[in-house]
Formats: structure tokens, C-alpha cells, sequence
């Protein structure tokens, strides 16, 4: 499965086409992507942590301008470094952790516990990580009428969904987990199954999706300024009212049942 190629346009015997409404549709994919890589960050870090019970962590979601840019050059940038369109800027534990591959026998208990925590911050973070650009992939699956499963996108498909940045510093974080290579892969493989199916379920994808068409219709004002800022509080009233509005659907078609 890969991303659709989007035509540059063509000229037309000497006849000019508007300039501007053509730059728009050029754009509208691609910003799309972006819209539905952030909002996966974005909600997995606020659905996890709530569901985990973690500290709550507060993010906003930086949009940048692109005037001037074909929506193919938009792909190009954004396939390599995901932040260079939009993203969402939070703390992650990297700077937080010295390393996690002493042997825990070694801590007393408080300081195995310390340890025990940091570990599942940082298997959270990874996870919320890669739900970015498998938020991508889905969309532009769904878009396609392409299946989407675990044979058709995989850790290293995620790079071209804007996923290299992520992927990078997931990787990092793996190796605090283990010097084995083997037990590093199989953590990959594990926590990347939880982010698979965290994107794959209806209600978590909904959620997406209604964050998803905000960060686009905001970033609609992205043309007349280099960056737009939606900051953490509009975050959350969307995505509390896509749950809300998920959970008033789940109820009433129970009482039909």
C-alpha cells in the first residue's frame, strides 16, 4: 500500500488556470495526511494516559504554512520529517531516563519501582508515537478502499507516512530497553501491535477522524500566517465531545437492540 502520486497540473494552450484554486486541491491530500498523523498523536497520547491513569500531559498541535509548495513537495517534506508540516510538541521521557538496562535486581524496591514506572511511561510514549503515522497509513487506506492490516504496513512501511522522525526516536528508545537484539524486536513488535490496534478500533478511530477534520478546518487560516497553534484546551474539548457524541450513538442504538 502506498500513498496516491498527486499530478503537478498541466498548462492548456496559453489559457491560465486559477492559480490559487488549483494550489488548494494540490494541497488538500497532503495536508489531509499531516491532519490525521497529528491527530493519532495527539489522541493516543490523551486517550492512553486517560485510560492508563498516567499523569496528564499537556500538548499542542503546531500547523505551518505551505504557500508555495505543490501538494507532491508537501508529501516529499513531510515523508522524510514528519514535524516539518505539523506537530504536536509535548515532553517525551527520553531526558528523563539515564538508562533502563541495569539490572533491576540491583535497585532496592523503591528503586525497582522507579524503574518499573519510567519503563511504561516509555512504552506508552513509543506506542503514542507510532499511532501518528498508522493514523496516516489508515486514512489514506480507507481513502484508497485498501485493506488495512499488519501484512501491508509494518515499523519501517511507516516512513512513508511522515513516520522517520518517530520511528527514530522510538528506536532510541528500544535501546534503553535491552542490549539483546531480539528482545529489543520482540518489544517492537509488541508495543506495535497495541498501536495497530489502538488506530484499528471504531471508537478510537472516530475520535481520530473528528480531531483530524478540526486540525483541518484550523489550518485553513495556515495561508495567511506562517503557523497556526491549537492549543491543548481546544484539544481536549474535541476530542471529550467526539467521545461524548460516540458514547450518545453506542447508547442509543442499544436501547433499539
Amino acid at each position: 500500500m502506498k500513498k496516491q502520486q498527486l499530478n503537478n497540473g498541466q498548462e492548456h494552450d496559453g489559457q491560465q488556470d486559477n492559480s490559487d484554486s488549483k494550489s488548494s486541491v494540490k494541497l488538500l491530500e497532503p495536508k489531509r495526511s499531516v491532519a490525521f498523523h497529528e491527530a493519532g498523536h495527539a489522541a493516543g497520547i490523551y486517550l492512553n494516559n486517560k485510560a492508563k491513569q498516567l499523569s496528564e500531559v499537556s500538548f499542542k498541535i503546531i500547523f505551518k504554512a505551505v504557500n508555495g509548495k505543490t501538494g507532491a513537495d508537501v508529501m516529499v517534506y513531510h515523508s522524510i520529517n514528519d514535524d516539518c508540516i505539523a506537530r504536536v510538541e509535548a515532553g517525551n521521557f527520553l531526558p528523563f531516563i539515564d538508562s533502563l538496562r541495569y539490572e533491576v535486581a540491583e535497585y532496592n524496591e523503591t528503586h525497582r519501582q522507579v524503574v518499573d514506572d519510567y519503563r511504561k511511561a516509555v512504552e506508552m510514549d513509543i506506542i503514542n508515537l507510532l499511532i501518528g503515522p498508522l493514523a496516516e497509513a489508515k486514512d489514506v487506506a480507507d481513502t484508497d478502499n485498501e485493506l488495512f492490516n499488519h501484512s501491508l504496513v509494518n515499523l519501517d512501511a511507516l516512513k512513508n507516512y511522515g513516520g522517520s522522525a518517530d520511528v527514530g526516536l522510538v528506536n532510541e528508545y528500544l535501546q534503553s530497553f535491552s542490549t539483546d537484539r531480539q528482545q529489543r524486536n520482540e518489544k517492537s513488535d509488541e508495543l506495535f501491535n497495541i498501536a495497530f490496534n489502538f488506530v484499528n478500533d471504531n471508537k478510537n478511530w472516530v475520535i481520530i477522524t473528528k480531531l483530524a477534520n478540526y486540525i483541518l478546518e484550523s489550518s485553513d487560516a495556515v495561508s495567511h500566517c506562517d503557523e497556526i497553534i491549537i492549543q491543548y484546551e481546544d484539544i481536549v474539548l474535541v476530542l471529550d465531545q467526539a467521545i461524548e457524541n460516540y458514547q450518545d450513538v453506542e447508547r442509543r442504538l442499544s436501547r433499539r437492540h
